[in-house]
């Protein structure tokens, strides 16, 4: 894939179309451009690269942060787009995963009122990544009350215009989002166990959802300054 230089990043109020990566349950930060641009293209025809957003998620477990990745099934090439990713079966991730976010969020104010429409998603089989991400986040945009107008792409763009930003690969776990995110805040708000761990900035958008509730919406809106 080429090198590209990175694209500025314009003031909310000019955003018109953003381009994402796919993800899983994915951070804040990336929920936060659902709020704030009038066209969102979901990228599917990048080249899948381990390590990313795109098969994991990081939430607040009673001892700290925590990565959960949804393992994949190995591609026959190096260069397999991200749209033909399937999902392995492999180590009973769906229950690890699910005994992992129970265990992280019981004790919220919200897990209890969102966890039947979240379970499912941990007891039927997906066959490719993107359905299953794309799934997840049509539920969590509905739960939060958003209706964003996302679209994949149909081709891997290089060059934007003016009013396109292209965060394929800035919103990255292993990106601090304060640099590659100028237009980011990440907003505090309440997590059951930050008495014990501090504030966690930019998790899972399931963290600020579970905690928060109906109030997800407010935060999500404070993000860009």
């Amino acid at each position: 894939m080429e090198d590209r230089k990175p694209h500025s990043i314009q003031q909310p109020k000019d955003k018109n179309m953003v381009y994402l990566s796919s993800a899983y349950l994915a951070p804040v930060e990336y929920y936060a451009k659902l709020t704030a641009y009038k066209q969102v293209r979901t990228e599917q025809y990048d080249h899948y690269m381990k390590q990313t957003y795109r098969n994991r998620c990081t939430i607040a477990a009673p001892d700290g942060p925590l990565a959960l990745t949804v393992p994949i099934v190995k591609p026959d090439t190096p260069k397999a787009f991200t749209k033909d990713i399937r999902i392995s079966d492999h180590g009973n991730w769906r229950h690890l995963h699910w005994n992992a976010l129970e265990s992280a969020y019981n004790h919220t104010p919200f897990f209890e009122y969102y966890k039947d429409d979240f379970r499912p998603f941990y007891e039927q089989k997906y066959t490719f990544l993107m359905d299953f991400n794309e799934g997840l986040q049509q539920l969590v945009c509905s739960l939060i009350g958003i209706h964003p107008n996302v679209t994949r792409t149909t081709a891997y763009k290089t060059e934007f215009a003016p009013d396109e930003d292209d965060y394929r690969e800035r919103i990255h776990p292993k990106k601090d989002c304060r640099m590659e995110d100028p237009d980011f805040s990440p907003p505090v708000y309440y997590q059951v166990f930050q008495d014990r761990l501090g504030f966690l900035p930019n998790l899972s958008i399931a963290d600020l959802l579970f905690n928060m509730g109906p109030e997800s919406l407010l935060i999500l809106k404070k993000c860009h300054s």
